[in-house]
């Protein structure tokens, strides 16, 4: 279905704000996850580069009006279509309100429109010995909007909590162009509704963000990082079961897998060991020995092969850089095999090893090569499972072993989606993990703020799957 957004030319919006062009609606039609399943997902009649509040404001009441679907999208690196507009109508490109808008170190607060890189954030207050701790391992591509929208979170969130822990207050627009305000400097309230989390996360289906107050921390002063070599993934994933629940101080813990390790190899030219690994890093002010040694001696009980600390900023970088390009490396491995869903599941970190030890079963069980890699410490499991895409049976076990890991995650009491979000890609596991009470309660909400569904149409919600919008007057 296409829409007629010729009402954007009545609006106060400079002409290089506006395109209808082929490239530039094209370039907005799909994000990092669809591109990567060769989808050419669906073109947006219109694409708007606003450039303050008021021009989302603008944008979004007339579109309201017009009963014109509007999709947020900033730096697409999404993996379930969060931002890719499922119903066509106007792509709202946030990317150039990208300011600091105010820096305020005393407090340990900066205000940031949605547009901006999460990494020119810390590169902003680093001078005054600050950082943002939740930053995903995508942060230095993405922006701070999109991580708001998922509630992203990352390798630190182990010490540091996610995205919603450091976020104090927003500015955003409802869908039929109200501002609002919602928390306050203060670092904590009891007034009223928190608004804040209820946005947060939310994926622009409740509210447009365009600006963040966020919170900051000192960085510490003592930083040592490294990685632990086990004989068999069980060993790792009990260690590291074992540290968390010691209660060792530890900034970053990170599993990897022998499969993972050898795909990484391939694709940056490394020198991993083809076997399990548990990637570490300590932060501390004073006493960092103390945790690394505790730490030491817990892994030691786990018959751990090597344990390797080092201090050396260019090794713990070129460390760090083979875990963060993991996803590229797993698409990259095998020109004949595709990586289907990318799995988050997260669950209670007594239940990591279960979850992991069963994703490479049910791997073998279908002699499908699925690699396991993640934030180990917050019980997150990053999984693909490669398929040849001309083969359709190979397709299905592909699907149903996907399938299996999430169904698995959801009897362990955890999630479906630890920081990706539903998108478009988990819309049938909401109610299987919520119930259908609660998602209802979810929808209520959906119309209250939007009653016609004007905001990211086609995401969260199951019934949307069909490709129809769920207009008020369908209700």
């Amino acid at each position: 279905m296409t829409h007629d957004c010729s009402f954007l030319e009545d609006l106060d919006l400079a002409d290089d704000q506006v395109s209808v062009a082929d490239g530039r609606r094209e370039s907005h039609a799909t994000d990092y996850g669809t591109e990567r399943l060769d989808d050419d997902g669906v073109l947006p009649d219109a694409v708007v580069w606003p450039e303050r509040t008021a021009d989302v404001s603008a944008v979004l009441a007339a579109a309201t009006d017009r009963g014109v679907p509007v999709t947020p999208y900033a730096a697409g690196t999404g993996l379930e279509g969060n931002a890719v507009p499922a119903h066509g109508g106007i792509s709202l490109d946030l990317t150039r309100m990208d300011d600091v808008v105010d820096y305020r170190p005393d407090d340990f607060q900066i205000d940031v429109g949605p547009g901006i890189i999460g990494s020119d954030v810390d590169d902003h207050v680093a001078g005054d010995g600050l950082f943002f701790p939740p930053l995903p391992s995508s942060g230095d591509i993405s922006t701070i909007g999109g991580m708001i929208a998922t509630d992203a979170s990352g390798m630190q969130t182990v010490r540091y909590g996610e995205i919603a822990d450091w976020v104090l207050a927003l500015e955003a627009v409802l869908a039929d162009g109200t501002v609002v305000r919602t928390g306050s400097r203060a670092i904590k309230t009891s007034s009223g509704y928190n608004l804040t989390d209820l946005i947060v996360g939310s994926e622009g289906t409740l509210a447009v963000v365009t600006e963040a107050t966020l919170e900051l921390a000192g960085r510490p002063e003592q930083i040592r990082g490294g990685r632990a070599i086990f004989e068999t993934l069980a060993d790792a994933t009990e260690a590291v079961f074992d540290a968390v629940r010691t209660d060792v101080g530890v900034a970053r813990i990170e599993l990897v897998d022998g499969l993972s390790a050898t795909m990484a190899n391939d694709y940056l030219g490394s020198d991993l060991p083809d076997a399990p690994m548990v990637f570490l890093e300590f932060h501390a002010n004073h006493g960092v020995e103390a945790e690394i040694d505790l730490c030491r001696t817990i892994f030691e009980d786990h018959g751990v092969a090597r344990f390797e600390m080092s201090d050396d900023d260019a090794e713990m970088a070129s460390l760090w850089r083979a875990r963060r390009e993991l996803a590229y490396a797993v698409s990259a491995y095998d020109p004949d095999l595709e990586p289907l869903h990318p799995g988050d599941v997260t669950v209670p970190i007594s239940a990591y090893p279960e979850v992991v030890r069963e994703a490479k079963r049910l791997g073998d069980e279908h002699d499908l090569l699925v690699p396991c890699f993640g934030h180990a410490g917050d019980g997150n499991l990053h999984y693909s499972v490669l398929a040849d895409p001309d083969d359709p049976d190979q397709l299905e076990r592909a699907e149903g072993l996907y399938r299996e890991i999430v169904e698995l995650a959801l009897e362990l009491g955890g999630t479906v989606t630890g920081e990706h979000g539903i998108g478009q890609g988990k819309r049938t596991f909401l109610e299987p993990e919520h119930g259908a009470g609660a998602v209802e309660t979810m929808r209520t909400i959906k119309r209250a703020l939007d009653p016609t569904d004007t905001l990211n149409p086609g995401k969260i919600f199951p019934e949307t799957a069909d490709g129809e919008r769920v207009r008020d007057a369908d209700r």
